[in-house]
Formats: C-alpha cells, sequence, structure tokens
C-alpha cells in the first residue's frame, strides 16, 4: 500500500509517501510545497491544489492521511488554515484516493508514544522508523508522521476485519 501523508498549512504544506508492506515502511519522498507569499490568498490556494494534485498523480497512492486542524487562538489564522486544509482534503479526493483524518496526538502517539512531542522529536521517529530517509524538513516530517500513523491504523484495522470475517461477523 502506498500512502500519502499531509501537513496542511497555508504557506507550507508538507507531505510524504511511504510505502507500506505488512509491518515494513519505506520512504518514498517527502517535500514541502511553498506558496509564494506575494499571491493572493486564493492564488496561494490554486498553488497549493496544483502542487498536492502533482504529487497525487506522479505517486498513485492507495490512500491519503491528513493531521486534523487544531484550533487556535486567531480566528482569521484558524479559518486560513482551515482553507488550505480543505484544499489538501480535496485534491486526492477529487482524483479517487481516499482521504482519512487523524488527530495531531494520535498521530505522536503511534510513532513517538507522547500526545504532546515537540516537532524535534517527531523528526528523530520519522528517521527511526523510515532508515534513509535522511534529513527531512519539519512540515514534511510532520507529513510522513501522518502516513505512519495512517498505516499504523490501517493495519490494525485490517487484522481486526480479517478476525471478525473469521468469527462469522
Amino acid at each position: 500500500m502506498r500512502v500519502l501523508g499531509l501537513d496542511p498549512r497555508l504557506r507550507h504544506t508538507g507531505w510524504g509517501v511511504i510505502d507500506v508492506d505488512g509491518n515494513r515502511l519505506s520512504h518514498v519522498a517527502d517535500v514541502v510545497a511553498a506558496a509564494r507569499i506575494d499571491l493572493s490568498f486564493g492564488e496561494r490556494l490554486v498553488s497549493l491544489f496544483r502542487q498536492i494534485g502533482e504529487v497525487v498523480e506522479r505517486f498513485r497512492h492507495d490512500a491519503a492521511a491528513v493531521e486534523e486542524t487544531f484550533v487556535n487562538k486567531n480566528p482569521v489564522s484558524t479559518l486560513r488554515l482551515g482553507a488550505a486544509r480543505g484544499v489538501v482534503l480535496l485534491a486526492p479526493a477529487e482524483r479517487g484516493v481516499p482521504v482519512a483524518e487523524h488527530a495531531a496526538k494520535m498521530i505522536k502517539k503511534s510513532g513517538v508514544d507522547a500526545g504532546h512531542a515537540e516537532k524535534t522529536q517527531v523528526q528523530l521517529m520519522v528517521r527511526r522508523l523510515l532508515p534513509g530517509c535522511g534529513v527531512v524538513k519539519a512540515d514534511a516530517a510532520d507529513a510522513l508522521a501522518v502516513a505512519i500513523c495512517h498505516a499504523h491504523r490501517a493495519g490494525t484495522m485490517n487484522a481486526w476485519q480479517a478476525v471478525a470475517g473469521r468469527l462469522g461477523r
């Protein structure tokens, strides 16, 4: 299974691609998609949509996963982040890729085993779980952590479904 992880932000959206084979995870690619600050809000959203769309077309994912948005103290920032998140959800979904959402605490617990892990801890965890991925920018590491969380949760769901199937439920 190939998973695209996305960490949505308006200026710097991290994305990361991993391959999953049972319990084996392997790094495929990661980048931080950037929107120029001299563009209008709408133009930045279009740029983000196109960049993520190109990633989906290039890597042909089986699934995509996005970090759920937390509400911060600045309502304008929260609304702008929500718009960027909508674009990030739409780009793979529009191309037929199923999109899941995971809470930030769940993502951090799935790799670091701490729901309040710092960005540096997430980066270290990503490098440990994905040997050979090298130095990863914080936003891309967050996206890879989203993909890792999705892989772990999907594996658990598949195992539960297999057990339920054997029990005839």
